[in-house]
């Protein structure tokens, strides 16, 4: 049978658990209240220049990535013609 829940209900708390509910609520809003003032502060500080990359350093970075991948796809072909070499050994063929 459930209970029904009136003006006359009572319930009771323990002071204990009156006082873990206080400090949880006072850790919650000083939380609150210390994000707010570092959201205030990171507004004034000043804004990162802007990093504008040159064309030449474009131009070697862009580079240097085409070369890696060539680099690594000759690494493959390599690595390719090993395992057949070494699946010919295996099988015999």
């Amino acid at each position: 049978m459930a209970k029904e829940l009136n003006e006359d209900t009572g319930f009771q708390v323990s002071i204990k658990t009156l006082v873990g509910i206080g400090a949880a609520m006072a850790t919650v809003i000083s939380m609150w209240f210390m994000l707010q003032a570092d959201i205030a502060e990171a507004r004034t500080l000043p804004e990162p220049p802007a990093q504008d990359v040159s064309r030449m350093e474009f131009d070697m970075k862009d580079k240097m990535i085409r070369q890696t991948i060539l680099t690594t796809q000759e690494d493959v072909e390599e690595m390719k013609k090993t395992l057949e070499r070494i699946e010919d050994k295996l099988y015999k063929r």
